[in-house]
């Protein structure tokens, strides 16, 4: 009987060089290069160009079509380490993740062609449009339509809350079209270049700093040849959630690496900051526990994330879509403790520009809020994993 123990818990050593890697490019551009952007109002592209060209953002893209041939956890981890060193590109969780997974399982050969290898090696990004300002997280109520055109289709409609709009080639749109036999409205989704006439985009005003811009996108009778419907017309929804499980995958995953950046600052601080006795103030239980705390949850946050795209990548849809939601859920939860405790560690320090931990307060709650609210997560695992009565 053999012996050896299979440890299903360590990472394959190539995502471990994988990682580290990642790391040492990211840390060379870090929070100040992000800060700095975000603050001139300029893009992040020499740090998008370098991951493209070293073939970080497109190691889930197949090898046929210029990508590396790996998974999504693959390309969370490398969301998870640039993020944990200070350079979080939200853009990875549309792009490759969401769009380049779509395209890869269901695209036709000419589509795969024209929009992967730009996607994998980080020369185009593309898009994605689903939610609606009416519509909320009801993907049901969405209301831009899709209309046949002879062979071609017309869009119509308004979306909202769009990331990276302005830097797109393309954006992958949610619309509705009707089906053939009962009329009912139905899923679709369409490949739509951002230079076709009748689709324009508004900058929406935001608070938060951060290099990637929201926008409201209008699309007023926007003409599209047949090839532009990606995959199946009567598989929508199937296709939909390919690419909502690794969105939801790649947001823990962005999640997971703020808290490790706040926590690995509040970490430091506590360790050289001295104030009593010349004892660093982290000897101190009110400042040690709550960083325990996070470490921690982090780390089951950490676990979940490995098993959604474990089972993703396995091609368990389903399995996925459960543990993505609750990933997604804790990720969430812990990026807004940790930067919560960094900066109380950092006490009036945690609130200047200087320590770049202010800004992330409210970049951690974005993942309780998009792309979906914990709320509707929570009403998912009620409903899915326990067997709980619908609630809405």
């Amino acid at each position: 009987m053999s012996t050896t123990v299979s440890n299903p818990f360590a990472e394959p050593e190539e995502r471990l060089a994988l990682r580290a890697a990642v790391a040492g490019l990211a840390g060379g551009f870090g929070h100040e290069y992000i800060r700095d952007k975000s603050r001139s109002g300029e893009k992040i592209t020499e740090l998008w160009s370098a991951m493209g060209k070293h073939g970080f953002l497109g190691v889930n893209i197949p090898e046929q079509y210029g990508g590396g041939g790996g998974g999504i956890a693959d390309l969370a981890a490398v969301l998870e380490e640039a993020a944990a060193a200070g350079a979080p590109l939200l853009l990875m969780v549309v792009s490759p993740a969401i769009c380049g997974s779509i395209i890869s399982r269901f695209g036709t050969e000419d589509q795969r062609h024209r929009w992967l290898p730009g996607i994998a090696d980080g020369s185009l990004t593309m898009a994605f449009a689903i939610t609606e300002a009416d519509a909320g997280s009801n993907a049901h109520n969405i209301t831009t339509t899709a209309t046949r055109d002879g062979d071609g289709w017309v869009l119509s409609g308004q979306k909202q809350f769009i990331s990276g709009v302005d830097e797109a080639a393309a954006v992958l749109v949610v619309a509705r079209a009707a089906d053939a036999e009962s009329g009912r409205l139905k899923p679709c989704l369409f490949v739509v270049p951002t230079d076709s006439a009748g689709f324009s985009a508004s900058p929406i005003p935001m608070t938060m700093a951060m290099p990637e811009k929201q926008f409201t996108l209008f699309l007023d009778e926007v003409h599209l040849p047949h090839d532009a419907l990606v995959g199946d017309e009567d598989a929508g929804l199937l296709q939909l959630f390919a690419g909502l499980n690794p969105e939801r995958i790649m947001g823990a995953a962005l999640s997971n690496g703020m808290a490790r950046f706040a926590l690995a600052k509040a970490v430091d601080y506590a360790t050289t900051r001295s104030v009593w006795r010349d004892r660093p103030i982290g000897a101190h239980q009110g400042i040690a526990h709550p960083l325990a705390q996070v470490k921690i949850e982090l780390e089951q946050s950490r676990l979940l994330q490995q098993k959604a795209a474990a089972l993703y990548d396995a091609g368990d849809d389903l399995g996925a879509g459960e543990y993505a939601n609750m990933a997604k859920y804790a990720a969430g939860e812990v990026a807004c403790r940790a930067t919560d405790v960094a900066v109380h560690t950092h006490g009036g320090n945690g609130l200047t520009e200087e320590y770049g931990l202010a800004n992330m307060l409210l970049a951690a709650r974005l993942g309780r809020i998009a792309p979906v609210s914990r709320e509707m997560i929570l009403n998912f695992v009620a409903m899915h994993s326990l067997g709980l009565p619908k609630s809405y």
